[in-house]
């Protein structure tokens, strides 16, 4: 009898709702945003992966297309490394138009991610484009708060929810029923999109990240539902403690002020404010800085290099480099190679710090914002975040790495040394032979050790709902 009190006060909720001709509006008004968000993501997606997988094949056969030459002449000749959209970017943007999406790769030298889609478009979009997403992060909280802003507060004022009580419908009913309907409420525009995210899932032709698309997708679904349940006892919540309805409205646009714009870009600032980074030109002063006093690996009278050439003769007891077993040039080359290597990776890894730094003090609001631990739990696992980014940075270095220390070899193996005849050209076959650069998305156990303090916010946030309104179960006032 319990259950079907809290299921028939819920169905009244439910009635109320499709009388508004608000809620008539707002729902064609969200089809329409669903139809336009869809097609515009989806068209995106292809046009965008359709035309950076066509340049990196470009990028291979102009590789593989060189003539016979010197190896070290390909090194410095390079390639370019381009980052694939993931098919959820369909459904969170995320930072995707904000950050690169190809990097030139070349020996002794790391380059920076270019060609931002901000970086080529008018400022307007800084305000953000319209996602499947951002319907259900920004517009929907907003409606869900209109719709429940009168639950519980109205009826008190009409008297309603009195003759309620007097009827002997017990409070935990009245509370979890309202909550009930407006959850379930919600869940209508979130099933609708969800089913629409599923079907370009499973339409994608990249078999190879089908499964995993799949779960990543499941642990979006399953966030998102309680995301919204949350904000369904929070609304609740409001209304309940608030003397009128019109209160309650006031209340709740103030939450969602603060929640998705107020404390959001707060915190951003404060984060930067807190922990600085230096500008491109600082940084790559002091890694320029820092390769110089290292040495140049191009000079044979580099007091560095002389030194390592003493002690490359002395391992292998000749008197001139002439005599070395290997190509001396390619091995110099190969050494100069992994030292500037380094000097990247530090002065890479101590911004990457400051940058931690500013988005942990973002990530740990999620236990005080719900809206930045779905945020940040939406764009991880779309393959939309900085760490995605971040990832396919480190791919493609560790691809340029690979490729210069390649050239390198070839050198050393294939290249006598000045003095000896031989081969001054390598075959072009061992171009064709270097494989083309393959980007493998950062895997589901790296996403969800990245974002379980996020994870353990919405889990926080869903046990904090209960709590509360189990509480309000026990003082919800009639009067």
């Amino acid at each position: 009898m319990r259950k079907k009190v809290i299921f028939i006060l819920a169905q009244q909720l439910w009635k109320d709702a499709f009388r508004s001709r608000i809620m008539n509006i707002a729902s064609l008004l969200m089809l329409f945003l669903l139809i336009f968000s869809s097609y515009s993501g989806w068209e995106n997606y292809h046009d965008q992966n359709n035309t950076r997988t066509s340049i990196q094949k470009d990028v291979q056969e102009s590789w593989e297309n060189n003539p016979d030459k010197h190896p070290h002449r390909m090194a410095h000749y390079g390639s370019f490394a381009l980052r694939i959209k993931h098919i959820l970017s369909v459904f969170d943007l995320g930072m995707e138009n904000f950050v690169g999406n190809a990097v030139f790769l070349e020996a002794h030298k790391q380059n920076t991610v270019n060609f931002s889609e901000a970086s080529m478009s008018t400022g307007l979009l800084r305000f953000g484009e319209v996602s499947l997403a951002m319907l259900l992060k920004v517009i929907v909280p907003l409606l869900l708060f209109y719709l429940g802003f009168a639950t519980i507060a109205q009826e008190r004022e009409n008297g309603t929810l009195k003759l309620l009580i007097g009827q002997g419908i017990a409070r935990k009913q009245i509370v979890f029923g309202k909550w009930l309907g407006l959850w379930s409420l919600s869940l209508v525009f979130l099933l609708t999109t969800f089913l629409v995210v599923i079907i370009f899932v499973l339409t994608e032709s990249h078999e190879f990240i089908q499964m995993e698309s799949i779960i990543r997708y499941l642990v979006l679904l399953v966030s998102y539902f309680l995301f919204f349940g949350i904000l369904s006892a929070i609304t609740i919540l409001v209304s309940a403690f608030s003397k009128t309805a019109k209160s309650a409205l006031v209340k709740l646009l103030g939450i969602w002020l603060l929640f998705v714009i107020i404390v959001p870009k707060s915190l951003q600032a404060m984060g930067y404010y807190l922990y600085p980074t230096p500008s491109k030109i600082e940084m790559e002063t002091a890694v320029e800085d820092e390769i110089t006093a290292l040495g140049d690996s191009h000079n044979p009278n580099d007091p560095h290099y002389k030194s390592l050439k003493d002690s490359v003769l002395l391992a292998n007891n000749v008197e001139r480099v002439e005599d070395l077993p290997f190509n001396y040039g390619g091995y110099v080359m190969a050494k100069g190679e992994a030292l500037t290597a380094q000097v990247y990776q530090k002065h890479q890894d101590a911004i990457y710090k400051v940058y931690d730094k500013q988005n942990t003090l973002e990530r740990y609001s999620a236990f005080a914002n719900p809206y930045t631990a779905i945020k940040n739990v939406s764009m991880a696992f779309s393959g939309t975040d900085f760490q995605s980014f971040l990832h396919f940075k480190s791919e493609a270095e560790s691809y340029r790495f690979k490729l210069a220390q390649e050239m390198n070899r070839l050198q050393m193996d294939l290249i006598p040394n000045e003095g000896h005849t031989g081969p001054e050209i390598i075959s072009s076959d061992y171009w064709k032979e270097f494989p083309p650069f393959e980007y493998d998305f950062l895997s589901i156990e790296h996403v969800l050790k990245n974002e379980l303090t996020s994870l353990t916010a919405l889990i926080f946030w869903g046990l904090l709902s209960i709590f509360g309104l189990l509480t309000l179960s026990s003082n919800l006032k009639a009067i």
